[in-house]
């Protein structure tokens, strides 16, 4: 993150680091308060925090998956997402405007085996983008989930193809291939997808989103 924040401040942005448990209310609602004093207020938040896929046994079949592994993605990223987005909705609603960008994959929707854990916790994320819009959308804050497809670089899912490689004894590179295939365009996504989708989000240009989820797939999960 230092690195991240480094290189924006080198294009001319400005950008601050910090290392803080997401999962912590207190430790939030204090960040969270920090920040906003010193920037005059909080414009989007956007938590992509997230546990190993081997903790959650992602690729297992869920009568493989031991009640830790299902209810860890409901412990760690449902609470964190539930923890940041409620201190920021306090200062949100307060000052009448703001973002609240939840990050969801297709799992969201059944559509491959050894998802359940995962997709279990998506499928929460997606509810709580609506439920919660109900309640802050009238004070002028928008809340919008971003479901996206597999991204091929990110660490999820190359831990995951690595985990399926040595199960099945496949090579790498046909597994990667594999995930490309389950989504329409057959192509892979990447990080810079999910960035560049989720940039168009919260800026004003989809100001009037709200308590919607935006499926950007490629068809992997269709609606």
């Amino acid at each position: 993150m230092d690195a991240v924040a480094k290189r924006i401040a080198a294009d001319g942005g400005h950008a601050h680091a910090a290392q803080i448990d997401a999962a912590d209310g207190a430790a939030v609602e204090a960040y969270v308060e920090a920040v906003a004093n010193d920037a005059g207020g909080v414009d989007i938040v956007f938590n992509a925090v997230g546990p190993s896929p081997h903790e959650y046994g992602n690729g297992k079949n869920a009568i493989g998956l031991t009640v830790d592994e299902f209810m860890t993605p409901l412990t760690t990223i449902v609470k964190s997402q539930f923890v940041t987005a409620r201190a920021a909705a306090r200062r949100m609603t307060a000052q009448r405007s703001g973002v609240i960008l939840f990050l969801t994959g297709s799992p969201a929707r059944g559509h491959v085996e050894g998802a359940t854990a995962i997709g279990a916790a998506f499928g929460a994320l997606e509810s709580l983008t609506e439920n919660l819009a109900v309640e802050v959308s009238p004070a002028g804050v928008r809340v919008i989930c971003l479901r996206m497809t597999a991204n091929a670089d990110s660490r999820t899912i190359q831990e995951t193809v690595d985990a399926l490689s040595l199960r099945m004894n496949a090579p790498k590179d046909e597994m990667l291939k594999r995930v490309a295939r389950l989504n329409f365009l057959k192509v892979p996504a990447s990080i810079v997808d999910t960035a560049r989708a989720a940039a168009f989000l919260a800026s004003d240009r989809a100001r009037m989103m709200t308590a919607t989820v935006v499926n950007s797939t490629a068809g992997a999960a269709a609606d």
